[in-house]
């Protein structure tokens, strides 16, 4: 009989006990002798019962705390695409009572993770999803998680020796790989291209970007060996005035340079100088669909864009989570993002809200 038509009442006369007994049962109320449960859970298994998940949580009327930890960040920044995408999932699962708290560290601050991640565990919420500091840092927060059944998922940078229910992102190697691949379509003629860094104290703000530039590099050297790869840093504390300063001496020494990438969302900081610049013959690739790098993609400034699909990202995390704990569905535990190609011809038909 299939478990969508066996009524609690089928399950009561199998078992020899009342209809009030088999309710107990299935949810997991007390006042049920450990004899009857056996008899219920014997009939269950006989009919191949399968609990309807939704309408148990349903009639559960639980409400469901997760935390997203994720970098701080400014406006229009990628990460507040992950964030409506969020808070999206929590508005498709509003009749479950599931509800996301933002919470924010800051990237090159590890004291900050600590702090952020030991108020989380003070709201000992039912699910995490969780922008990873560096390794031995994020470890220490998810071994408590561990400890205390809390499940979580990794998004934007995968460890996978943190064992997360799930993680969500680009497979950070190939997107470089491939951004090498399409750079090259433009500039196989070039004998030097420019590649523009943010750090701060000689680090790069996330491990993805490293990945990426791994994955790039790896492609250079397999198929351009003999292109000269410069290296320009715009360090992540320093202002407008100081970044026009360096690329200007850059493009100065470097007149031949036509093309550059980057591995940040912030490919706009260079296409804004090369458009006040009127260097029209110069462009770079870089990532995110924030609203100044679609700008400097329909000026020309910027060649590519690498779109990472944020909000897919925050909403999928979301639902995974609800998944695994209200409808205790198995999830998918790898969950790589299409890696999408934006450019000036096709960058109005972006979905940004896509799912």
């Amino acid at each position: 009989m299939a478990s969508d038509k066996i009524r609690i009442k089928d399950v009561a006369e199998l078992a020899g006990v009342s209809v009030g007994t088999v309710d107990r049962v299935l949810h997991g109320r007390p006042n049920v002798s450990e004899a009857s449960r056996k008899k219920v859970e014997k009939a269950l298994s006989e009919m191949n019962y399968t609990p309807n998940m939704y309408a148990s949580a349903l009639a559960h009327n639980k409400t469901y705390h997760f935390v997203c930890i994720i970098p701080k960040h400014e406006s229009e920044a990628y990460w507040e695409e992950i964030e409506e995408g969020a808070m999206k999932a929590c508005e498709h699962r509003r009749d479950f009572n599931v509800n996301v708290k933002m919470m924010y560290y800051r990237r090159f601050r590890p004291e900050t993770f600590d702090e952020v991640t030991s108020e989380c565990l003070k709201l000992n919420p039912d699910g995490v999803i969780i922008v990873p500091s560096k390794l031995d840092v994020t470890r220490k927060f998810t071994d408590k998680l561990h400890a205390t059944n809390i499940p979580f998922v990794m998004l934007d940078s995968y460890m996978p020796d943190l064992r997360p229910l799930a993680f969500y992102g680009q497979d950070s190697f190939c997107s470089g790989y491939f951004a090498a691949r399409m750079l090259m379509l433009l500039a196989k003629d070039e004998k030097e291209i420019m590649m523009m860094k943010q750090m701060k104290n000689g680090l790069i703000a996330s491990k993805q970007q490293e990945n990426r530039e791994t994955g790039f590099r790896h492609y250079m050297h397999d198929h351009f060996p003999d292109i000269v790869i410069s290296e320009v840093n715009l360090p992540l504390d320093a202002g407008r005035d100081s970044y026009a300063e360096i690329l200007e001496d850059f493009f100065a020494a470097h007149p031949d340079v036509h093309h550059c990438v980057t591995f940040c969302s912030k490919a706009h900081i260079v296409g804004e100088f090369l458009l006040k610049s009127n260097r029209r013959n110069v462009q770079i690739m870089g990532y995110d669909m924030v609203e100044k790098n679609a700008l400097c993609l329909r000026q020309g400034a910027i060649s590519f864009l690498i779109a990472q699909h944020g909000y897919m990202q925050g909403y999928s995390c979301v639902e995974t989570l609800f998944e695994a704990i209200v409808l205790k569905k198995e999830v998918n535990p790898v969950n790589y993002m299409p890696i999408e190609i934006l450019t000036k011809e096709n960058v109005d038909f972006y979905r940004r809200t896509q799912l």
